[in-house]
């Protein structure tokens, strides 16, 4: 009798015994099962994470390096401390945001102006004495044409960008077009300007209305409205002492326009910028984005700065759920190869006389130690098969329970670090070319799903329990003797 219709009669005629060692594999199984359905569920939200919430890097000049710079020449020649600042040039950021993985990109540079013809700005209260103090002249005032009037005590802050609804103050809802359209690519080389509503309706200004704003050099340039923007920020108390700093005093053009209203420009300089947001197609290669981009730079007077925040923030209780069901898998393989072995062993002490005669009758113990595994081999098919039935079911339960602890902890955890980090007085004046001020929405549930992979994977690893109980079981009958068995019996 070969020892597979041997293993077979023996599973067959030990009913109880085989019920029993199936239950415990099925359970081992249900629970590496869940493990690692998790683990792929978390891995296949990462990716789509990537596609959804991209990195951001921005271009811009390296303060730090020129700071070093400027106090060195001070302390070398004893000259006052003077900061040249040297804007990015426009042809070097556009060689960049042509880089393969660039999907989007936004440039952005501002000036000052003062009101010319047809237009006030918005100012604070009339009886607030402090408005003097910084502005340097009271509301309604003849300004000084001079530049550095100009400059030092301006209107209005010109903000230049090539897509406006690309500023994150336009994408989160802050600010949002009520009339006309928003500036675009296609307003290159032109005099268009959107304005704030608040600064339209005290000077009477509607879509295809013109104005005079005075730039840096005190020179009038006459800008055309094509678009009206509504803003839900509020002049505080330190935005009225400076009438520029007013939300509703910002007009948003053209980077082209806006640089012509810089001090000294004239139509033949060179374009530049003062920053360059890029955003990523996959945030997981932003380092080597980075790497690749500084070698089109000069990075003597510039930096690119990566901000991939978002994109952490929604990977973080991923990675986590991830990380717990490899756990999972881990201890569970161990613990099953553990019960197994030592199911396997008592197993085999209890046939001691069965294995004793079979040696004794010529029997290999190469198939003794077969029949063994042939029978455990059996239970683990079936195991396997009634794991796989209710895999979905426990790995969604327990998947989204454990991303639901992992989100509430991940809050409170950013909530806390939020509540440590205050501001300062000029908090709110934050420049509106930061890269992404929206928050990443967290993924609240994970789809688990068994995949031909997970069940080759489930397999695999339950074939590996099954060999290393039944080579850690064989030990006990390599040493057998047949005369030692049978008398001792």
């Amino acid at each position: 009798m070969n020892f597979f219709k041997r293993s077979w009669l023996y599973l067959t005629a030990k009913l109880g015994k085989t019920a029993i060692l199936m239950l415990v594999f099925t359970a081992i199984m249900v629970f590496v099962l869940a493990g690692l359905t998790i683990r792929q569920a978390a891995i296949k939200a990462t990716e789509n994470a990537k596609k959804e919430v991209g990195a951001s890097v921005t271009l811009s000049v390296d303060r730090d390096k020129m700071m070093r710079k400027a106090m060195s020449m001070a302390n070398n020649d004893g000259s006052p401390l003077r900061i040249e600042e040297t804007p990015v040039p426009l042809e070097q950021a556009e060689k960049v945001s042509k880089m393969k993985n660039v999907k989007d990109y936004s440039f952005s540079t501002s000036a000052n102006a003062a009101a010319g013809e047809g237009v006030k700005p918005i100012t604070g209260n009339a009886d607030n004495s402090a408005q003097q103090g910084l502005s340097g002249r009271s509301p309604g005032e003849e300004i000084d044409e001079s530049k550095s009037t100009v400059s030092m005590n301006p209107d209005f802050h010109v903000t230049g960008v090539n897509t406006l609804s690309s500023l994150p103050t336009f994408e989160d809802g802050t600010a949002k077009m009520i009339n006309g359209r928003a500036i675009n690519e296609k307003d290159k080389g032109t005099n268009h300007v959107n304005i704030e509503s608040q600064l339209a309706t005290a000077n009477k200004l509607t879509i295809g209305s013109t104005f005079t704003l005075k730039d840096e050099d005190g020179k009038k340039r006459e800008v055309k409205v094509v678009g009206i923007y509504k803003t839900s920020k509020t002049a505080d108390a330190a935005t009225q002492r400076m009438t520029s700093l007013n939300p509703a005093n910002t007009i948003y053009a053209h980077y082209v326009l806006t640089n012509s209203f810089k001090e000294g420009a004239t139509d033949k300089s060179k374009q530049t910028i003062d920053s360059a947001v890029y955003y990523l197609k996959d945030p997981a290669k932003m380092e080597k984005f980075v790497a690749s981009a500084s070698k089109k730079l000069d990075t003597d007077t510039m930096t690119l700065s990566a901000n991939d925040q978002a994109y952490q923030q929604m990977l973080t209780p991923l990675n986590n759920v991830a990380s717990f069901a490899t756990n999972i898998v881990i201890l569970v393989a161990v613990a099953g190869v553990i019960i197994l072995s030592l199911i396997v062993i008592l197993s085999i002490r209890e046939r001691r006389f069965e294995i004793g005669v079979l040696m004794s009758l010529g029997e290999n113990k190469a198939k003794i130690i077969g029949q063994f595994f042939i029978e455990l081999f059996v239970i683990m098919l079936v195991s396997v098969s009634l794991a796989g039935m209710t895999g979905n079911v426990i790995g969604n339960v327990i998947g989204n329970q454990l991303l639901s602890q992992q989100n509430a902890t991940h809050q409170e955890q950013s909530q806390n670090n939020t509540s440590q980090g205050g501001g300062g007085f000029m908090g709110d004046l934050s420049s509106p070319f930061t890269p992404s001020k929206q928050e990443a929405k967290q993924i609240e549930k994970m789809n688990v799903k068994m995949t031909q992979k997970t069940i080759s994977l489930l397999g695999a690893l339950a074939l590996g329990i099954v060999l290393i109980a039944i080579f850690v079981a064989s030990i006990g009958i390599l040493r057998m003797e047949p005369k030692t068995i049978l008398t001792s019996n």
